[in-house]
């Protein structure tokens, strides 16, 4: 099912992470136009439908039956992924979603029936997988350059200044789905499996909490996930501290080979061979990703995370979270 240019966008919450988006439609004005908005905070739905001339709702089921509407962006709050996702599909709006896709198995169930029920495009808004340098070693990877992956390591840690008054929903467990994992840490578990080329079978993962001692969640997460194709993938995320430096972004290990990066220059090192080195310039990966869905609703061509990938990311979080509680490590359930 392909759509017509312009795409109109229904954008499903207005602040927060809405603000990128919003720039990232502003690059492409003749491909895409943001045509309703809706949130739940009148003044929001104000400053936003001042900033781009939209339609304003107080409610996105009212949004999704919108007929100026092809496509929604869920900018919600975690625990409201569902409910929209769900509603929009059933609307027949295509859905470019923030992550995470949802927050339980049965939460991911309803997605994947309603999404394939109305034969709608589900894109996760997986912005990382748009930087240069990660769009390279994926190459390089598929390439076979590198043989078999055996290790994959990803890391996504800052120091966050967030206090008790600034979390918000953020803050509990109910809303976000668990703490700094499923949220901030989301991002190098989608590129884990992204790299890894594989499906997630078996996870073990410690979570801490080292300093942000208010939130109901975890701060820090170490993560190992074992995928399908025999690659066991490595992760460490946190709020509560700067990764050291010269610590890669991302790096994989083949048996011909390896590649590393700090996010913008690429290194690979195959056996026997000299270095390749790849310097990318930065880019906004959010107005990527939004060129990449409309591309994908303009062709019908599939997009990197569907709910099948947002689903398989899930599932590992789920699995860490788990194994943390019971010191074991956990398989990762089939949805």
């Amino acid at each position: 099912m392909t759509v017509q240019l312009p795409v109109r966008i229904g954008l499903i919450g207005g602040g927060g992470i809405a603000g990128a988006h919003l720039k990232g439609y502003a690059t492409i004005p003749d491909r895409v136009k943001v045509t309703a908005i809706a949130d739940a905070v009148p003044e929001t739905v104000e400053k936003r439908v001042a900033e781009t001339g939209a339609t304003g709702y107080a409610d996105f089921r009212e949004l999704v039956q919108d007929p100026n509407v092809d496509a929604v962006d869920i900018c919600l709050p975690h625990h409201l992924h569902k409910d929209a996702i769900v509603a929009a599909a059933e609307a027949g709006k295509h859905i470019l979603c923030e992550k995470p896709l949802c927050l339980t198995a049965e939460e991911a169930a309803a997605v994947r029936d309603a999404v394939q029920k109305a034969g709608v495009t589900l894109m996760c808004a997986h912005n990382q997988l748009f930087m240069p340098a990660v769009a390279k070693a994926k190459e390089v990877i598929d390439s076979g350059a590198l043989g078999d992956v055996y290790e994959v390591r990803t890391t996504d840690s800052f120091y966050n200044d967030f206090d008790p008054e600034s979390m918000g929903w953020r803050g509990h467990s109910k809303t976000s789905g668990g703490g700094e994992y499923i949220d901030t840490g989301y991002h190098p578990t989608y590129l884990l499996m992204h790299l890894s080329g594989g499906r997630p079978s078996q996870v073990f993962a410690m979570m801490s909490t080292h300093r942000l001692d208010f939130m109901e969640g975890e701060d820090s997460a170490q993560v190992l996930v074992r995928f399908d194709n025999g690659s066991v993938g490595q992760l460490v995320t946190s709020w509560a501290y700067d990764a050291a430096p010269g610590t890669d972004r991302f790096s994989v290990v083949g048996n011909k080979g390896s590649l590393s990066s700090d996010g913008s220059t690429l290194r690979v090192k195959l056996r026997g061979e000299d270095e390749q080195v790849y310097a990318h310039e930065p880019v906004d990966t959010f107005a990527a990703e939004i060129d990449d869905f409309v591309t994908c609703l303009e062709t019908g061509r599939r997009p990197l995370n569907t709910e099948e990938e947002g689903i398989a990311v899930l599932g590992i979080i789920l699995a860490a979270y788990e194994s943390a509680r019971t010191g074991k490590a956990a398989d990762v359930l089939s949805v």
